[in-house]
């Protein structure tokens, strides 16, 4: 057994004295990001009356700006929890790829994207407008990217970036909205990643089903009732659910996300970890937890945090970014302060 695997298998059976002293080694640990780059792209204005053109609102722009959205939350998270991170991804040489670089320097992350002619940055556009005097509503949403896969060659490329930059890694991430990034090809590196001992925490939004072999794998619970083709009623039906994709995907743990019913933390052997929810305040906009969570996550193992205290650290990191609203991120030390506030 190589040293990464070795390290991976002690893993499940590591205690931490506090948890709160998890976070305190995070910035001495490196990630990678592997997946979806996309811009979100807010446009916000004023309305007051309906066109004369059509039966639709006419909105007076008065703002706009964009945030690390898709996998780019997902390494700001990491990087505000004060890990090292490193992005693999596609950008393409328009507008809004200018825009996530400059956001990505900005926030300290390392970038090693490709791009090619005709490939266009995944972009989310959202239009949110109100009254004079009334909240803002979110009007409409325009997506733009990549449609059909990547060229042979893009793909190859990406691949080769991953195998490098793991090589200097404690954790990688794969962070899977369908646009592409994430092929056969690269499952397979992956793949071979997780074999060699190192943590590989996947959250794929549509293709959980075809990553199998890897360490860690994170669905909400709706992703979980379509992964078992079949609606999950009780709880009961959650933990069959959440054992047999276990042995369907062949993860050594699979972290199940339930909203307010908290998370649950399954593991290769027929374990079973309930995390309740974290706090009494209500979600104010759950807007890009799961980035949030799967961030916390991963930085937790890399830490030498067992799956338990990994998921425990998480769903706190959870709860801190449905306090917020949009796209947000959680800083190590707000984590901290909340960690040894349940001392």
């Amino acid at each position: 057994m190589g040293q990464r695997a070795a390290m991976a298998a002690a893993l499940p059976s590591r205690v931490i004295p506090s948890l709160a002293q998890l976070p305190l080694a995070f910035a001495r640990r490196r990630v990678l990001l592997v997946g979806d780059l996309v811009a979100d792209h807010y446009i916000y204005g004023q309305t007051d009356r309906v066109s004369r053109e059509a039966p639709v609102l006419i909105v007076r722009h008065e703002s706009s700006e964009v945030k690390l959205g898709g996998g780019a939350n997902v390494a700001a998270n990491v990087r505000a929890l004060s890990g090292q991170v490193t992005v693999v991804g596609v950008l393409g040489a328009d507008e809004m790829g200018r825009a996530l670089r400059g956001l990505f320097d900005e926030a300290g992350v390392r970038l090693n994207a490709v791009s090619a002619r005709g490939v266009e940055t995944e972009t989310k556009t959202r239009i949110l407008a109100g009254g004079m005097s009334t909240t803002r509503q979110q009007m409409l949403r325009l997506d733009r990217g990549q449609r059909g896969p990547l060229p042979p060659k893009l793909r190859r490329a990406l691949v080769k970036k991953v195998e490098e930059a793991a090589r200097d890694v404690d954790a990688v991430v794969v962070s899977d909205y369908g646009a592409g990034v994430v092929g056969d090809e690269m499952r397979e590196a992956l793949r071979g990643l997780a074999a060699d001992g190192l943590p590989v925490c996947v959250d794929s939004r549509y293709s959980l089903a075809s990553f199998t072999g890897m360490t860690v794998c994170k669905p909400n619970e709706p992703e979980l009732q379509s992964l078992v083709g079949r609606a999950l009623r009780t709880d009961a039906e959650v933990m069959e659910a959440g054992h047999e994709v276990v042995r369907r995907l062949r993860c050594r743990a699979l972290l199940v996300t339930r909203g307010r019913h908290g998370m649950v933390l399954f593991d290769e052997k027929g374990g079973v970890e309930r995390v309740p929810v974290h706090g009494a305040k209500e979600a104010v906009d759950v807007t890009g937890a799961g980035d949030t969570v799967i961030a916390a996550f991963a930085l937790g193992l890399a830490a030498g945090g067992g799956y338990g205290d990994a998921a425990r650290l998480a769903n706190v990191a959870g709860a801190l970014a449905v306090q917020k609203m949009g796209t947000a991120t959680v800083a190590r030390d707000e984590l901290l302060g909340e960690l040894r506030s349940l001392r």
